[in-house]
């Protein structure tokens, strides 16, 4: 549950914007390139959300079902837009975005009274935003799904990625995002984020002390993202695993994330312990970091695979 929108990539690496020459456009958003992820690993994948009535509307809703994910819950509102992005490429590890939303997106014109609640309450995995918090109606309608889930017993996961995007927010201000992600976590058993997400929802600086209070916030598992220093994963049963990273020549890293995500989901699924599934989940990201989309780019099972194999035999050697 979250955002959709298109994605309009340089087709050249390492120019500015300004004399770009040529563009891709990609299905994105970040919860939707999540359920592509996941629908690429062979799981039942489905995104609610909000389009514009216009042809990139059209353009979303199609492109989802290219890719297996069920878009029967990503529906049109009228007014405004649906979204385009841009973003420029200069790895390893500059990619600004521009986000075009306005005046508001239609994702978060999402309403508590037009979700299916049966559906978001049986789904086995839910995955919600941050973004989806920053204003109404979004913000009560991603509450309420939270509590259908967690009165509904909450299937194997409900996953909060933290999502922090400053310039969605009143003046970027983290201390006016905190109160909602608190009570977002309060439902929330993943929370899932990079460390100046974790910094941002629980206002602690170093991983471990991240992990420990989005574990004191309400969830079982915190992961926490560090880019080159790898993944923190703690549980509350006290285990933490530290994964280290996997090598990758970046290409474009935007999508690394969203690839983590839909292969934590998988191996949530899977029933995997946490460091299992993190060392999954970060082959999964370091693949995506090596090319240039996001959507499109998101890896098979049988790929994922093949990089943790490559890295098992290089560590016995």
């Amino acid at each position: 549950m979250g955002r959709i929108g298109v994605d309009i990539y340089p087709l050249q690496t390492g120019v500015p914007l300004a004399r770009v020459e040529s563009f891709g456009k990609f299905l994105g958003g970040s919860a939707t390139n999540v359920a592509v992820a996941a629908a690429r690993l062979g799981r039942s994948a489905a995104v609610v959300t909000r389009t514009g009535l216009d042809p990139f509307g059209d353009y979303c809703r199609e492109a989802l079902a290219d890719f297996g994910v069920d878009a029967r819950w990503a529906t049109g509102v009228p007014g405004p837009p649906t979204p385009v992005t841009f973003c420029e490429i200069f790895p390893p590890d500059h990619f600004p975005l521009y986000f075009y939303r306005y005046p508001k997106a239609p994702d978060l014109e999402l309403r508590a009274d037009e979700l299916d609640m049966d559906a978001i309450a049986g789904a086995r995995v839910f995955w919600m935003t941050g973004t989806g918090l920053c204003a109404e109606p979004s913000r009560t309608a991603t509450l309420a799904a939270l509590a259908a889930r967690h009165a509904a017993g909450g299937g194997t996961a409900t996953v909060f990625d933290l999502d922090w995007r400053p310039m969605f927010w009143p003046d970027g201000d983290p201390g006016a995002a905190r109160p909602h992600y608190r009570a977002a976590l309060a439902h929330a058993t993943v929370a899932v984020g990079n460390l100046t997400e974790c910094r941002v929802a629980t206002g602690a600086h170093t991983p471990r002390e991240c992990a420990d209070a989005l574990l004191a916030a309400g969830v079982e598992l915190a992961v926490v993202k560090q880019g080159p220093d790898g993944v923190l994963a703690a549980h509350r049963d006290g285990t933490v695993a530290h994964v280290p990273p996997h090598p990758v020549e970046v290409v474009n890293g935007l999508g690394a994330g969203d690839a983590f995500g839909g292969a934590l989901c998988h191996g949530l699924l899977a029933g995997w312990d946490p460091a299992r599934t993190v060392r999954y989940a970060n082959a999964a990201g370091a693949i995506v970091a090596g090319r240039l989309a996001c959507s499109t780019a998101m890896p098979y099972p049988e790929e994922v695979e093949a990089l943790l194999a490559g890295a098992s035999r290089e560590e016995q050697v």
